[in-house]
């Protein structure tokens, strides 16, 4: 099939450092390509791939300290896509929302992976004017509070078989990877590891929104002898940070849509102590793969607990349920059965 990827243009395909959506856009389009797929990536031109690159902006605009507006480059990136949408069998569009009216006037079967949070009431209104826009959610969590929108399928995020490697003797501490903002709670790791007196070691970006929240919130905590925080880490540094750790700490507060940290820890074959909140339920078995726990106790209750879990267990379940290639499977029957349902609608 001839595919259009469009992914967003805050981070490169792949990231630098932190950035879910590239990230997943990116081990997406290298299994396309590596099953024989024609795609095309509409990305940032720092972004790396073996796709053909349809370079958006010079470089990604997080990392670009000459951009002011970076609405200005989407808008760009979305008319150079107009500009050959007819050339693909399926666009495939990971910006949230911001191609809608674009892609309601356009003939090419199209279809949005809907990546964040959609427990914003300014998006109802939003999806009930574009309920024939096709989406796909990465939990069925995610989709709860919109269920009357066009929902074609929900598709797991999934990552390369060789990415991380599976580590049977872990190190002697917990780790937390992420982003440092209210909902993440690192807070919450703190304390867990403080309560049964174990090492945290904490790998996490903050952005500048969360600035004030990690120095008057965070960075008081970080002064804890238990405690080590080592920043923001990228793809190459994880195998050795996850898959040396006891277990990863998710004590998040809010309903997260996925969670790709939980999966990356468990091709490690680390286990997750994670909160029952989002997508967690749906990802971790609980009391196999880690513990899903409803409160602070409950959390210290199973950190205690993990070193009776089956390393392997976590891994297989991985290899089960949370690899790129599924997840590209899953991504081209959709795309087929889109191109086939234009198709009937074609006139005779």
């Amino acid at each position: 099939m001839r595919i259009a990827q469009i992914a967003p243009l805050f981070e490169s395909v792949p990231p630098k450092y932190y950035g879910g959506t590239e990230r997943i856009v990116s081990y997406l389009t290298e299994e396309l390509v590596r099953e024989g797929h024609d795609v095309t990536l509409f990305a940032s031109g720092d972004s790396v791939t073996r796709a053909h690159l349809v370079a958006c902006c010079r470089r990604s605009l997080r990392l670009d300290k000459h951009c002011v507006d970076h609405m200005v480059h989407h808008v760009l990136m979305l008319e150079k896509v107009a500009q050959c949408m007819h050339e693909f069998d399926c666009a495939h569009f990971h910006v949230d929302y911001l191609h809608y009216p674009l892609s309601r006037r356009a003939y090419t079967p199209q279809v949005t992976t809907l990546h964040g949070r959609l427990d914003i009431p300014d998006l109802q209104p939003l999806y009930a004017e574009f309920d024939d826009m096709p989406l796909v959610s990465i939990s069925d969590s995610q989709r709860e509070p919109v269920p009357g929108a066009n929902w074609q399928a929900t598709i797991h995020h999934g990552l390369p078989e060789d990415l991380y490697e599976f580590n049977a003797r872990p190190g002697e501490y917990l780790a937390f990877l992420g982003r440092i903002s209210p909902e993440k709670r690192v807070d919450r790791a703190i304390e867990i590891a403080r309560q049964i007196g174990m090492p945290l070691r904490i790998a996490a970006k903050v952005d500048d929104v969360d600035q004030d929240y990690f120095d008057f919130h965070v960075k008081p905590l970080l002064q804890h002898p238990l405690v080590e925080y080592v920043g923001e880490i990228g793809d190459g540094e994880k195998q050795d940070f996850l898959g040396c750790a006891i277990g990863l700490l998710f004590p998040i507060d809010w309903e997260e849509p996925f969670g790709l940290v939980m999966i990356e820890a468990l091709a490690c074959g680390t286990p997750v102590v994670a909160y029952r909140r989002g997508s967690v339920p749906e990802v971790l078995s609980d009391g196999e793969t880690g513990f899903i726990v409803d409160d602070l106790e409950g959390a210290i209750a199973a950190a205690r607990r993990l070193p009776e879990l089956d390393r392997r267990r976590c891994r297989d379940e991985f290899e089960r349920n949370f690899t790129a290639s599924r997840m590209a499977n899953d991504y081209v029957r959709l795309y087929e059965r889109l191109a086939r349902s234009r198709q009937s609608r074609e006139p005779a």
